[in-house]
């Protein structure tokens, strides 16, 4: 993995570069899957090795030298395992300069509340793959508000079987459908454009 990874950066490939591959080549992975042409055993491997992809692409982003933008709680609800598109925004977000804790996958909702008042973090990202556990986005959102923290973050939700309009129904004050967008989104709330919904 860490010699293909090398042989793509030394022919001129960017680590961002690098992680768009991959994440074609998971979608595509994704898509077969989906179909029925590929195993559960096939998709959790491609997983795997995505994973170890990006352990290795992590030394290659240079994070900005600038002080930190915003801190940002990320990571995959409860029930889910599915974490590839939570790590490529997670990548992406530390790489421009955010600080980001990530809870990984299967995160209970009141992990999620317990870390923004632990940080303070201006940001909620959550993913979900499966639409049985994309129900446990709009739990966080009700237990922020339960928390009296709802007021104080920005929650982003993204994953494949999401809609603007579930993001919507849920409360959220975005939807991410890919996650190079994931900038553009936080960028506008931290600049005052902060209803997304």
């Amino acid at each position: 993995m860490q010699t293909a990874i090398e042989k793509a950066l030394n022919a001129g490939f960017t680590p961002t570069d690098v992680i768009g591959r991959i994440r074609k080549g998971f979608d595509e992975i994704s898509r077969k899957y989906d179909a029925g042409e590929f195993f559960l055993s096939e998709l959790i491997m491609s997983g795997e090795t995505a994973k170890a992809a990006f352990e290795v692409l992590k030394p290659h982003f240079q994070k900005t030298t600038r002080e930190t933008i915003a801190k940002v709680v990320i990571g995959t609800v409860e029930g889910d395992m599915h974490d590839i598109g939570k790590n490529i925004v997670s990548t992406i977000l530390l790489s421009s300069g955010f600080d980001v804790y990530d809870l990984g996958s299967d995160v209970k909702s009141l992990d999620f509340v317990s870390k923004v008042r632990e940080t303070g973090a201006q940001v909620l990202a959550l993913s979900a793959l499966l639409t049985t556990t994309m129900l446990h986005m709009g739990t966080v959102i009700k237990d922020l508000k339960k928390g009296g923290l709802r007021d104080d973050v920005k929650v982003i939700v993204g994953g494949q079987p999401l809609t603007k309009n579930f993001a919507q129904q849920i409360g959220a004050d975005a939807y991410v459908d890919d996650a190079p967008k994931i900038l553009g989104v936080v960028d506008r709330f931290l600049q005052g454009g902060m209803n997304e919904r």
